[in-house]
């Protein structure tokens, strides 16, 4: 079992920056892929950025030139730097890892509000 703890979230005005992190514990030798993923009212979840084990790194085309997913040295940390925010980034965002065998692990979510 893999347990994710996000932290980090909150409100910013259009153009600001927020870091999420998300802190990885139980079995963590057993995930391949990191990630964090959206959703906002009325949508569906959808995956904002995702790192590898081996450093392999996916970003959403609506995010990309604008935030960085990076592994703290003890791989068991992801996060997520997001630069000029929009408010059509306004979301729950979720920390996930995936196993070698595809098991999925979430965590709680935490709110991001991008609002003047």
């Amino acid at each position: 079992q893999v347990q994710l703890v996000e932290s980090g979230g909150g409100l910013v005005p259009p153009g600001g920056s927020l870091t999420l992190s998300c802190a990885a514990s139980g079995t963590t030798f057993s995930i391949t892929v990191m990630g964090w993923y959206r959703q906002a009212p009325g949508k569906q979840r959808e995956l904002v950025a995702s790192i590898s084990s081996g450093g392999d790194i996916n970003y959403a085309d609506s995010v990309k030139g604008r935030f960085t997913i990076s592994r703290g040295n003890a791989k068991n940390m992801v996060y997520l730097q997001m630069n000029s925010l929009r408010p059509d980034d306004t979301a729950v965002y979720y920390c996930n890892a995936r196993t070698a065998i595809w098991t999925n692990y979430w965590g709680q979510g935490t709110q991001v509000t991008v609002s003047s």
